[in-house]
This record gives structure tokens, C-alpha cells and sequence, in this order.
């Protein structure tokens, strides 16, 4: 520990003071020592900061058998030998437009740190170079603020530098031009004049900079949408990460109008109009150059257009259904239904409950060169070549049931309905799978045996979903637990209970809780995953169904037949430490207790 003692003047860490430290408290040998320094004198990394030169070697960390010693564990161990907290910078928990104003980025890089929080009474740098300590006075003396150090990873501190001064500069340009125009988006002025005739400019260089920006931060923080909201003074940019929104970027309602703008631009929407919604795509590339296509929408607010943008990861389209959450038995019965050469298949749930991402994953598995595959849909979702996509199209009278019957004459084997929402329809969906296809199609209701009760409600002859339906799958999506940070649990019975009534199941002993850290965003999940409710429409099911159907008999006789609810299928993977029970009673309906 002395290599690292701390000193009165400034001194810059030196790889040999560290190995000596690490080697001393048992986290490295002396071969990799020596083998350190041999690499260092001949690295063309000269330059590197010692602790991610170190990291770049792989070496085996001796206190954590199996793994490797790396940047984040290095830096730990750096904050606790100089007695400064350790930092993992999560850029979305800093307020960018705060902290960027508090120093040059000449300075920031000079010096390598980074101001990470600020409050009326002090602010919060992040540095990798614990006892260079030159630059301290210097910075509180401007900012007559007290100054509170951190240890943070060296790469993340040079690379979010980068990013929010270069951000920073993008939207003080970006106000500087636009200060000039008149705001002509907001409510009262649109009442009175219209579309504005003075446009921002979307194709400025500092908001093509921000959009880029806005599209590759989201992709690295694994968005699956982004809203931009316009605020009267300021407007917001938040991202939705596992189903929850986070705020990114509060910008000036200027600058907002130009990014909706130019994202406009860019989705082939009409610029001029802004008292209307519209929708429109756009095609990207993530930093690992994977093609991502994005949804826009536009609605029109009191302080000018909020736009929200879906995020469709090509990937989905890749992954296999126990990816997905599918259990071994729920993949057998799913697959039972899925291979019958005719009838219809329901995928029942709420908005944003992961149906397009089953359908499109079946579909994909069932798109062989040997079946002519047709989906019509509202709007097309993800492109997938070994699809033939129709889009719904209102505005010339191209619906789900002129589009069923217009995929009847070509000659489908499989045709996908986007939604069953009219009897019309459900007419065409019901000809189809009597005239020899398999039909997939979606449904929202809160579990499988009511969509059964929706189609009757549609208007459809009870004789006729007995002899079209194959079966039914509702399902939710569940935040499933951050690996690095959840914990075991005792559960409580009564709760285990509420979640698993009327089965009499024991409270399992792998349960785990939701804890918090860096990894996950202190919110204790990281990802998601899907449990569903299947139900195979049996000689016996069919039965039960009537024009005055008894859905409480329908439910009884599925889960008798092996039809695990919503709910105890979510207990399986509480069993199995996945997920919360809370989590999953969040998202489970209480109607199927019964």
C-alpha cells in the first residue's frame, strides 16, 4: 500500500506503483507483474491509462477465481486504496446540460476529469488520477463551489467527455440559430396561423449532430423508444429502457422543433404540417453497423409536435423462443398448434406485451421455402424479406379484411392478421382457416379463454370458432432480474400464495429480490422476458364453447387439460430466480384466480 500513499504534491500513476500494490494484496502474481511491464515497454499503448493498460492483459484476478481483472474491478480497487468513493458514470443520471458549462473541455482533458453532479453547494468530479490534485483550487475558486472528488473508469471518463461536450457544443449552436426564428409551434399561434411559414433548419449541422446522437445513446442503452416532448421553455428527451422511462435531455424548445423537424425530414413526413399526426420510418445503423429500423409518430401538443419513436432490433428476429421465456413445456404446446396445416392461432394481450416479437419469431421459424407466408398489418412492423408484407391503408379503403381477401387469391399457405378488430375481419380470418390456411392473428383481452368471448362478442357463430380455433396464448412481458446485483429471498407464503392461488404450491427456495446497482440502473431488473398462458383447444374445451359461453368452465377445464395460468407461470420463474413476485403481480390480471 505505501507505492500509493498519498502525497502532498501531485503525482500521476505509474504502472509500477500499481503492480507492486495489487501483487502486495494478493490480486496479482509476480509473473504477471513482470509480464505487465515487459508488454508495457514494448506496447504501442504507451499512452494508456495504467489501470486500462492492465485490463487490456485479461489477466486471471486471483481474489475472484474464474474471472478476469478487469477496468471497473481495477478502478474499485484504485478508489479504495486512495480513500475516494468509487463511480460507475451511468450517463443517464447526469443532468449534461448542468455540468458541461463548468469547466472548458480543454480543461477536462488536460487535466482527465470529469464533473458528473452539481448542486448549490458543491460539485462532484470524476477522475482516474486520484492524486493530481493541482487542478482543485483552481476550479472551486471559479465556481466558488466546494469540490467532491470520485474515482471513475478512465475509458468512460474520456469517452463521456467526448460525448456530452461535443453534445453540449452541438445545442448551444444549434439555439444560436435558431434564436433568430420565431416559435411558431406552440398552441395559440397555431390556432391563429396554421402551419408556420418559418421552418427551423433541420439539415443545420449542430441538430444533424444531435439526431445522430439522439439514435446511437439510445442503441448503446438498449431503448426501446424514444419520446421527445415539447415543454414551453424546455423540452425533454426520455428513453424507455425494460419497459420504464428515463429522462436523457432537457432541451431549449427551439432546438426541439428543429430535431422533430429534421427527424420528419428524414421519415418522409410532411415537414410544413404540424397541426396533424403522422407517422413515418427510418433506417439506421448501431455503432456495431446493425441495421435498425425505427417507427416515428408524431402528435400535435399545446407547446408544439411531441414525437415518439419505436425502436425494432433486427435481433428479435434472431432469437429462439426460450430467448423469449418460453418453457420447454410451453414451447411443445405452442409448436402443437403452430404445425397444423389449417386454423387459427390467437396471441391474446395489452400494447407492448411482446406479441409481434412471438409472431414474428414464429413466423420466421414457419417461413420456409416451401409455404408462401403473407402477413397484412397496421402498420408493418419489422421488414423481413422471407415475408410478403401488406400494409393497412385507410385512406384508400385498404383494411385487415380487404387485405385477407386480397391475400386469399394468392395462393398463402400461412397468412398473419396484424389484429382481429371488426366482425369483418374475423369473417375473412374464420373463411380463411376453412379454406385450408393456417391463420396467426392477435386479440386484446386479459387472458386465452376470453378471447374466445371476444370473437362471440365480434358477432362470430360459436360453430364456427369450433371449428377454426386451435388454440389460444395470452402473455406479459416481466422485468427479469439484474444478474450482478439481485439476491436470494425467503419469500412470505401468504404472498407466494396470492401470486399462486388456487394451486397449493410450495414456497420454492430459489427465489431472489430486486437490488440495485450500476449494471441495471439501480432499479434491480435488467431485461425482460415473457410468460404466457396457452391453451390447446381440446375435443373437450371446443365443447364448452356456446353462444352463451361459461368462461369459468372454459378456465377450469384448460387448466385441467394443462394449461398453466399467467400468473403460475410467472411463479415458475420467481421459482427459478428470474424474476420478482411483485414483479409479477404487477403485470398479471387477478380475473384468472378464479
Amino acid at each position: 500500500m505505501a507505492a500509493l500513499a498519498p502525497s502532498s504534491q501531485d503525482r500521476w500513476l505509474d504502472l509500477n506503483d500499481v503492480l507492486r500494490d495489487l501483487v502486495a494484496e494478493g490480486y496479482l502474481g509476480q509473473d504477471d507483474a513482470e509480464t505487465a511491464l515487459t508488454q508495457r515497454r514494448s506496447s504501442v499503448n504507451i499512452q494508456l491509462h495504467p489501470l486500462e493498460f492492465l485490463a487490456s492483459l485479461q489477466f486471471d484476478d486471483l481474489k475472484r477465481p474464474g474471472k478476469k481483472l478487469d477496468v471497473e474491478t481495477l478502478t474499485a480497487w484504485l478508489a479504495k486504496t486512495c480513500g475516494q468513493p468509487y463511480m460507475r458514470i451511468d450517463p443517464l443520471k447526469i443532468n449534461v446540460a448542468a455540468v458541461t458549462p463548468l469547466m472548458s473541455y480543454a480543461f477536462a482533458q488536460r487535466h482527465k476529469i470529469l464533473a458528473v453532479a452539481v448542486d448549490r453547494e458543491s460539485v462532484t468530479i470524476a477522475s482516474a488520477q486520484p492524486y493530481v490534485r493541482s487542478w482543485e483550487a483552481d476550479l472551486a475558486h471559479v465556481l466558488k463551489l466546494q469540490i467532491k472528488r470520485v474515482v471513475a473508469n478512465p475509458a468512460d471518463i474520456q469517452r463521456m467527455a467526448m460525448e456530452f461536450f461535443r453534445l453540449a457544443k452541438s445545442v448551444s449552436g444549434a439555439s444560436a440559430s435558431e434564436q433568430k426564428m420565431s416559435n411558431m409551434g406552440n398552441f395559440e399561434q397555431l390556432l391563429k396561423l396554421g402551419a408556420s411559414d418559418q421552418e427551423p433548419d433541420a439539415n443545420d449541422a449542430h441538430i444533424v449532430n444531435i439526431v445522430d446522437w439522439l439514435f446511437q445513446y439510445a442503441f448503446q442503452q438498449r431503448a426501446s423508444d424514444i419520446h421527445i416532448e415539447p415543454r414551453r421553455e424546455q423540452g425533454t428527451v426520455r428513453f424507455r429502457i425494460d419497459g420504464v422511462l428515463h429522462n436523457v435531455y432537457q432541451f431549449p424548445a427551439q432546438v426541439i422543433m428543429a430535431i422533430v423537424s429534421r427527424l420528419k425530414s428524414l421519415g418522409r413526413m410532411n415537414v410544413a404540417e404540424k397541426r396533424k399526426p403522422q407517422d413515418g420510418r427510418v433506417k439506421t445503423t448501431t455503432p456495431e453497423n446493425r441495421e435498425v429500423e425505427l417507427r416515428l409518430s408524431t402528435l400535435p401538443t399545446a407547446f408544439g409536435e411531441k414525437m415518439v419513436m419505436r425502436i425494432f432490433d433486427p435481433e428479435v428476429l434472431l432469437k429462439d423462443f426460450d430467448q423469449l421465456g418460453f418453457s420447454s413445456d410451453d414451447l411443445r404446446r405452442w409448436q402443437e398448434m403452430t404445425r397444423q396445416p389449417n386454423g387459427i392461432i390467437l396471441v391474446t394481450g395489452p400494447t407492448g406485451s411482446g406479441k409481434t416479437t412471438t409472431l414474428y419469431t414464429t413466423l420466421k421459424k414457419l417461413a420456409t421455402s416451401e409455404v408462401n407466408l403473407c402477413t397484412i398489418e397496421d402498420p408493418i412492423e419489422m421488414v423481413e424479406p422471407a415475408f410478403n408484407q401488406m400494409q393497412v391503408q385507410h385512406n384508400i379503403d385498404l383494411s385487415f379484411a380487404a387485405g385477407v381477401r386480397a391475400l386469399m387469391r394468392q395462393d398463402p399457405d400461412i397468412i398473419m392478421i396484424g389484429e382481429i378488430r371488426d366482425l369483418e375481419t374475423a369473417e375473412m380470418a374464420i373463411q380463411a382457416a376453412l379454406t385450408g390456411h393456417l391463420v396467426l392473428s392477435t386479440l386484446h383481452t386479459n387472458d386465452a379463454p376470453s378471447a374466445i368471448s371476444r370473437m362471440l362478442e365480434l358477432g362470430v357463430p360459436h360453430y364456427l370458432l369450433k371449428a377454426t380455433i386451435l388454440g389460444v396464448m395470452a402473455q406479459r412481458l416481466v422485468r427479469t432480474l439484474c444478474p450482478h446485483c439481485k439476491a436470494p429471498i425467503n419469500l412470505n407464503e401468504t404472498d407466494w400464495q396470492t401470486l399462486t392461488r388456487p394451486w397449493q404450491a410450495p414456497v420454492p427456495p430459489g427465489a431472489h429480490q430486486a437490488v440495485g446497482c450500476v449494471e441495471c440502473r439501480d432499479t434491480g431488473y435488467r431485461g425482460r422476458a415473457g410468460v404466457y398462458e396457452i391453451m390447446v383447444m381440446s375435443d373437450n374445451i371446443k365443447a364448452l364453447i356456446s353462444a352463451d359461453l361459461d368462461l369459468t368452465a372454459m378456465r377450469r377445464q384448460a387448466f385441467k387439460e394443462g394449461t398453466r395460468s399467467l400468473r403460475l407461470s410467472g411463479a415458475q420463474k420467481v421459482s427459478a430466480g428470474l424474476t420478482t413476485l411483485e414483479e409479477v403481480l404487477r403485470v398479471t390480471p387477478q380475473s384468472e384466480q378464479r
